[in-house]
C-alpha cells in the first residue's frame, strides 16, 4: 500500500459586501510523509494543479483541474492514486480519506451558505486566522488571537544564524555603506565565533551583562551575535546617554563589560566613562575596580587604544583552542528561554526600565515580522536600516531578521542621515526600507529626492511612534514604496504585536496599525475595570503571548505593575479593534488630555493637522488651565518656506473636529524633543509649551 501524501490547498477568498463568496482560488502542492524514495524537492518541482470556483449567486461552476468533478482534481493531477485530502476554508477543516469520500461536497455546502456569524463560525469566535490578511470579520468582541498554520520556532539566535549561513554562505549579510564594511554570511559567522570566544577568554561567562554603547557600526551587530553565542546578555545602551543616565543603566543591570567607540559626533564615550570610573586609567585591562560601577571589569574600544581598556583587536585575538571548545560546549547549554538582551525603554516618561528579552522572544518576533512582510519567500531581499540598533526596531527588525530569514541588511550611516538613506537605497538596490515617521518625513522632503533611483523599493516598515495617514500616502506617492506596512509594538513585546500586510488597501495602511501578529493575543479593555470593550470602542491595548518580556531586570514592582498574573502586558496605549482585528491607535493613556471632563486623544487631532498643506509635523499636548483643567495646545513644524498663524490653524479645524478638540493654543516650533529612537518626548514638549505660554507648573 502506498504511503499517504498530504495535499494542502492555499485558499484565497474574496467577498461581496453582501457577505456571499464571489470567488475561491487555490493552489495544490504535495508533500510525501513516509516510505517514498522520491525526493521531496523533485515532487515539488512538478507543475502544481490549480482549480478555481466561480460563483453566480448561490450556484457554483468549476474551471480548471481535470474536469467538472472536483473529486477527480487533486489525485489525478498529482499522480497519486490514494491520498488524504485536506482543505481549510474560513477556519473550518474538511477531510477525505479517499477520492470517493471527497471533502469537496461538504465544503461546497458550507460555501453556498451566505455568510453570517452563525453560519460560518461560532458566535463567540475569538480567533482570527493570520496566514493572510483577514477577509471575514470573525471577531465578536475586542479580543483577538492570531492563529497561524506556521508553528513558532524553538531555536537560539546562534542556531538561526547557522541555518542562514548554510543556506547563503556567499551572500551579503551586512553592509555598512558609510564605513565601507561588507560581510557575507560565512565571513560574518567566522568573526562572530572569533569575538564570542574572545569574550570568554577575557573572563566573561554565560549570564554576564555586556553593554553595547554606540551608533550604527559593524561592531554593534558583531557583538550582538557574539554575546548571544556565548550566552552573555547584551545590554543595549542609548548612544545619546549622558553621564547620569549612563551610570544608572550600567549600574542597574551590573554590566561586567562595555563596548564603545572613542567618540561619535559630540559624544566622547571614553572620556565619559573615565568621569564615572576614574580608576580606569590606572587599571590593568580586564581588572577595573570601580567604586561607582562595582561590577565593571572591562571596557572594549572598537577604534583606538586607550589606557586601561582593551582594543577590539585584543578581543579578536584573545581566544585559544580551549576557549573555542568552551564556546562549542556552550551551544548545548544555551536554551531558548535564557535572557539574552536587555532593552532599556525610551524614557519618554521617566527613568528607563530594562526590558529583559529571551532568545524565544526575539527570534520568533523577527520570524513573524519577516513572514508578514514577505521575507520568507524573498530570499534576495535587501533591507535599508536607518533606525538605531540600540532599539528593538533596529536590532530585531534588522540583525535578527537577517539571521532568521537570510536577508541582507544595509546600514546607510552611523547616525541618522535622510540623504544617506535614499543614496544607500540607490547604490545597494535595497528592496525594503525601515523608518520612524520622523525619518520618513525627512526622506520625503529631501529637495533632490527625485534625482535618486528608488525603483528597487518594494516595501518598508514604518513604526516607532504614531504614523500620520497623510505621511503614509506621501511615502507611497513620493518614494514609490507601494508595499509600505505600519507596525505597532513596544520594547516589552519584542517589539511588534500588530502589523499591516503589504497587500492591504491604502485605507487600512493609512488609518490602522494592521492586524494582530501570528500567535499573539490582543484585547482592548476598559482601563479602570479591565473588562473587554465592544468592537469599535476605545480602551487600553493589552498583549499576551510568546512576545511578552521576561521581566524588567530585577524590578519586580515595575514588572508587576505592567504584567498581570495571567501574563497580560498593559501597553498603556489607547486604541480600538474591528472585527478583522485591525486596530487604530488613539494615543497614550498618559498623553490623554482631560478638558472640562472630555477625554481627548492627541493622535486624532495630530492626524487631522497633518492634512494642512503648510504643516510638516504636528504634536498635540495638554497644558494646565485653571478653569478647564487642561487645554489643547498644538505644536507645529511648518513646511520650509511657509508662514502660518494661530487663527489659520483654528479656522482650518472649525467644522472638521469637535469644538472642544480645537487647539486653544498654537505654537510654531523648529523641532521636537526626541529620544534617540525618534520618539517624541511629550513630557518635555508639554513643559516647553507651558514655559512659552507662561504657565507655571504645578508643585
Amino acid at each position: 500500500m502506498s504511503s499517504p501524501r498530504l495535499h494542502r490547498f492555499l485558499v484565497l477568498t474574496w467577498f461581496h459586501s453582501s457577505g456571499r463568496i464571489s470567488c475561491i482560488s487555490g493552489l495544490a502542492s504535495s508533500k510525501h510523509l513516509a516510505r517514498d524514495n522520491t525526493p521531496r524537492a523533485r515532487l515539488l518541482q512538478r507543475p502544481p494543479a490549480a482549480f478555481e470556483l466561480l460563483s453566480t449567486g448561490r450556484r457554483f461552476k468549476v474551471r480548471g483541474g481535470s474536469g467538472p468533478e472536483l473529486q477527480r482534481f487533486a489525485p489525478r493531477q498529482s499522480g497519486v492514486p490514494s491520498a488524504e485530502l485536506h482543505i481549510m476554508i474560513l477556519g473550518v477543516a474538511f477531510t477525505a480519506h479517499s477520492v470517493r469520500n471527497s471533502c469537496f461536497p461538504a465544503a461546497l455546502k458550507f460555501l453556498r451558505t451566505p455568510w453570517t456569524r452563525r453560519a460560518g463560525l461560532p458566535a463567540a469566535a475569538r480567533f482570527i486566522h493570520v496566514d493572510g490578511p483577514p477577509i471575514v470579520p470573525t471577531l465578536t468582541t475586542s479580543y483577538a488571537h492570531g492563529t497561524s498554520s506556521t508553528p513558532m520556532l524553538y531555536d537560539t539566535i546562534g542556531g538561526m544564524l547557522q541555518k542562514s549561513v548554510e543556506r547563503f554562505p556567499d551572500k551579503d549579510a551586512v553592509v555598512f555603506v558609510q564605513d565601507g564594511v561588507r560581510k557575507t554570511f560565512a565571513q560574518f559567522q567566522q568573526e562572530v565565533d572569533q569575538a564570542a570566544a574572545g569574550l570568554l577568554a577575557l573572563g566573561l561567562k554565560k549570564g554576564d551583562r555586556l553593554g553595547m554603547w554606540g551608533p550604527n557600526i559593524y561592531e554593534w551587530v558583531l557583538f550582538q551575535f557574539a554575546t548571544a553565542k556565548a550566552g552573555i546578555i547584551l545590554v543595549s545602551v542609548n548612544p545619546a546617554y549622558q553621564l547620569q543616565e549612563l551610570e544608572y543603566a550600567l549600574r542597574k543591570v551590573g554590566c561586567k563589560a562595555v563596548v564603545c567607540p572613542t567618540q561619535f559626533k559630540t559624544q566622547k564615550y571614553c572620556d565619559m566613562l573615565r568621569k564615572i570610573c576614574p580608576e580606569i586609567d590606572s587599571s590593568v585591562p580586564g581588572d577595573i575596580q570601580s567604586a561607582r560601577l562595582p561590577e565593571l571589569r572591562s571596557v572594549i574600544v572598537v577604534d583606538s587604544r586607550q589606557p586601561g581598556m582593551f582594543h577590539f583587536d585584543d578581543v579578536m585575538q584573545a581566544a585559544g583552542s580551549q576557549h573555542t571548545r568552551e564556546l562549542q560546549d556552550l551551544q548545548k547549554k544555551i536554551i531558548c528561554d535564557d535572557p539574552i538582551n536587555i532593552q532599556f525603554t525610551s524614557g519618554t516618561t521617566g527613568l528607563p526600565k530594562g526590558a529583559t528579552l529571551s532568545h524565544h522572544n526575539i527570534v520568533n518576533n523577527a520570524y513573524f515580522v519577516g513572514k508578514r512582510v514577505g521575507y520568507d519567500w524573498k530570499p534576495l531581499a535587501r533591507v535599508c536600516v536607518p533606525v538605531p540598533l540600540y532599539h528593538c526596531f533596529g536590532s530585531v527588525g534588522g540583525g535578527l531578521v537577517m539571521a532568521v530569514h537570510g536577508t541582507t541588511i544595509v546600514f546607510p550611516s552611523a547616525g541618522y542621515d535622510g540623504k544617506a538613506n535614499i543614496a544607500a537605497v540607490e547604490s545597494e538596490r535595497c528592496t525594503f526600507i525601515y523608518g520612524t515617521p520622523t525619518m520618513y518625513v525627512d526622506m520625503v522632503n529631501q529637495p533632490d529626492l527625485r534625482k535618486y533611483d528608488l525603483s528597487s523599493l518594494e516595501g518598508g516598515i514604518m513604526a516607532g511612534s504614531p504614523c500620520p495617514p497623510e505621511l503614509v500616502r506621501k511615502v507611497v506617492s513620493e518614494m514609490g514604496v507601494k508595499g509600505i506596512t505600519i507596525a505597532y509594538g513596544t520594547t516589552e513585546n519584542s517589539p511588534v504585536t500588530f502589523m499591516a500586510s503589504p497587500t492591504d488597501n491604502m485605507e487600512r495602511k493609512a488609518e490602522t496599525i494592521g492586524y494582530v501578529l501570528d500567535h499573539i493575543e490582543a484585547k482592548i479593555v476598559d482601563p479602570t475595570t479591565e473588562q473587554l470593550v465592544p468592537l469599535g470602542m476605545t480602551g487600553e491595548i493589552m498583549i499576551r503571548g510568546y512576545c511578552v518580556m521576561l521581566e524588567y531586570w530585577e524590578d519586580k514592582v515595575k514588572t508587576d505593575e505592567c504584567i498581570t498574573k495571567a501574563r497580560w502586558y498593559k501597553t498603556g496605549d489607547i486604541g480600538s479593534m474591528d472585527g478583522y482585528s485591525y486596530c487604530k491607535i488613539s494615543g497614550r493613556s498618559k498623553d490623554m488630555i482631560i478638558r472640562g471632563g472630555e477625554n481627548i486623544y492627541p493622535a486624532e487631532i495630530e492626524q487631522f493637522l497633518h492634512t494642512h498643506p503648510k504643516v510638516k509635523e504636528a504634536q498635540v499636548v495638554g497644558v494646565q488651565d485653571a478653569r478647564m483643567g487642561e487645554e489643547v495646545c498644538a505644536c507645529i513644524k511648518l513646511v520650509d518656506g511657509q508662514e502660518c498663524t494661530t487663527e489659520e490653524i483654528r479656522d482650518f479645524c472649525k467644522g472638521q473636529v469637535a469644538h472642544f478638540k480645537i487647539p486653544r493654543y498654537v505654537l510654531f516650533v523648529t523641532g521636537f524633543p526626541l529620544t534617540v529612537t525618534g520618539k517624541i518626548q511629550k513630557h518635555k514638549l508639554r513643559a516647553e509649551a507651558e514655559g512659552r505660554l507662561g504657565i507655571k507648573a504645578e508643585k
